[in-house]
């Protein structure tokens, strides 16, 4: 597939910036909904068995993308799940920023809290940024792991994977690849734990993720809740048997199938385009935003460094001019999010020079008022 043919499955309306929130359906993805709940509607005899194939598929999906085995992979309804069985089925230490999304904060201290056999560490940061140089310098004897998040949510900061797994030796490598996975090439292999979901940047829709674990993982981690699926029995009727010794233990009941064909699709076609392509065109669209931001003299706080982003664009005007910048942004019909007194753009690789476009009229809206 083209970068164009993967391009033409983007069906939302101009103006779109908001990809680091929730993606709109691709067309792959709505297809599945659509042929799924038609058989589920009629139930014709032997249709159903379709549905018990999905979790295969989005397994098999997953793999292609991370190169992590299929039988190492296990779906999920969303990342945070995923990073709760991650953390509550750790022993020792995990260092992590006090400032990452508070999917990974709260998994990290809920498990403490809970188990007593977890401690969070709190990292300091390189003013938010979570590099191999700061984690190097706070790693202690007990540090058992390592999370981080691929891609900042609040500054759109890409960590380097690489240099971070360098530095922290054979501790496990927990990471939240919400913001990043499917549009950023990232070295896979380092990490022993992916956790991730498919309804922003893979635009599959709520319910969808999964977790992936290297076989370190696997012999580390222990599935503290794992259900009557997560066993190698189909059915443990009258026993309980022991998890499953792969990613099936870290079930707690049967995968949503329509999810998971809603997620393979969208995985499937990412796949078929080529993350690296997908990313390229991503790059210069965010180049563009960037442009059009410095044209207006509204600051940019994210790296312009491309090593250094994903598809996240933060702009900081001046605090008074906050909620300016948001209505003139709102009245030409652009999308985003506005946090803590930032603005997030998020650029996907089918932002057209429509939306573009309409940014600019924003932003000539916004210089306009703000200079009266």
């Amino acid at each position: 597939m083209t970068i164009d043919g993967f391009t033409d499955g983007f069906t939302e309306e101009p103006g779109y910036l908001d990809y680091g929130r929730v993606g709109p359906l691709s067309t792959a993805a709505a297809e599945e909904v659509l042929a799924f709940t038609q058989v589920l509607e009629r139930a014709r005899h032997g249709s159903l068995d379709a549905f018990g194939e999905q979790d295969a598929r989005l397994r098999a999906a997953a793999s292609a993308l991370t190169g992590f085995p299929a039988e190492q992979v296990v779906a999920q309804p969303n990342t945070t799940q995923g990073l709760m069985h991650a953390m509550f089925g750790l022993t020792g230490s995990v260092l992590l920023s006090a400032d990452e999304f508070p999917s990974l904060t709260i998994a990290a201290q809920r498990a403490h809290e809970a188990l007593h056999s977890v401690q969070p560490l709190w990292l300091e940061t390189d003013h938010g940024k979570v590099t191999p140089g700061v984690i190097r310098d706070q790693l202690e004897a007990s540090t058992a792991a390592v999370a981080v998040s691929l891609v900042d949510s609040r500054t759109g900061y890409l960590c380097d994977l690489d240099g971070i797994r360098q530095v922290i030796g054979d501790r496990l490598l927990i990471v939240d690849a919400i913001q990043g996975f499917g549009v950023v090439d990232a070295p896979w292999e380092v990490a022993d734990v992916i956790a991730t979901g498919g309804q922003k940047w893979c635009r599959a829709g709520w319910g969808t993720g999964f977790l992936a674990l290297s076989a370190r993982a696997l012999e580390q981690l222990t599935p503290v809740f794992s259900g009557f699926s997560g066993t190698e029995e189909v059915e443990p009727w009258g026993f309980v048997p022991p998890p499953a010794p792969d990613a099936r233990a870290y079930r707690v009941s049967n995968p949503d199938p329509i999810a998971a064909a809603r997620f393979a699709a969208a995985m499937e076609e990412i796949a078929a385009a080529g993350v690296p392509g997908i990313n390229a065109a991503i790059a210069e669209r965010v180049s563009d935003v960037i442009e059009l931001a410095d044209e207006f003299a509204i600051a940019v706080v994210s790296s312009r460094d491309e090593r250094e982003r994903a598809g996240i664009v933060v702009l900081e005007p001046p605090a008074e001019q906050v909620a300016l910048l948001g209505a003139s942004l709102h009245n030409h019909g652009v999308t985003a999010t506005t946090r803590l007194g930032k603005v997030r753009l998020s650029v996907h690789a089918a932002t057209s020079g429509e939306t573009l476009d309409m940014l600019r009229g924003a932003f000539v809206s916004y210089s306009t008022a703000a200079s009266y």
